[in-house]
């Protein structure tokens, strides 16, 4: 087996560590507008997809359903969760058909909370000077790539060893 070349694990080359350094950055970026809201990044994302729920209502707004959404797992979602809640932003109700079910909804503070949020981040995009286009892009090259890996991490084997 031959060496690669060293050039091809410089840090710098590599994609993952600029998505990770992107990520980082821009959660940076966010966290002065969701301070005087008292909400954290992660909490902001649970926040924008309850927002789309309100809009137009999946069958069933659960947490299992954003956990889906957000690519994070019940385990993740709980304390956040419960911070929105007692934050009096969220609501969770036991499914009366299935108890192991949690139903998500926004109350009425939390329905408010998006003007509030909106006028923060369209100040945010305009301080930064991001050109939206290329903005745009970027975000739909992200999709195409995360549905590559999401799409090559399920049918990859379950054996750690590839076998």
């Amino acid at each position: 087996m031959t060496n690669p070349p060293v050039v091809s694990l410089a840090l710098d080359n590599q994609l993952c560590f600029k998505l990770y350094a992107a990520s980082r950055a821009v959660t940076r970026a966010y966290k002065p507008m969701l301070d005087p809201l008292g909400l954290t990044y992660p909490q902001y994302l649970v926040m924008l997809v309850l927002w789309e729920w309100h809009d137009a209502p999946p069958a069933q707004p659960t947490v299992k359903a954003l956990g889906d959404r957000l690519m994070l797992d019940s385990g993740t979602l709980t304390p956040l969760l419960k911070r929105l809640e007692q934050l009096a932003w969220v609501q969770r109700r036991r499914s009366t058909r299935d108890e192991r079910e949690v139903h998500l909804s926004l109350s009425e503070a939390g329905v408010h909370l998006r003007e509030r949020t909106y006028r923060m981040k369209t100040r945010l995009l305009c301080d930064s000077g991001i050109d939206l286009n290329q903005a745009d892009d970027l975000r739909d090259g992200l999709d195409q790539l995360l549905g590559q890996i999401r799409a090559l991490s399920s049918s990859a084997p379950t054996d750690p060893a590839g076998h």
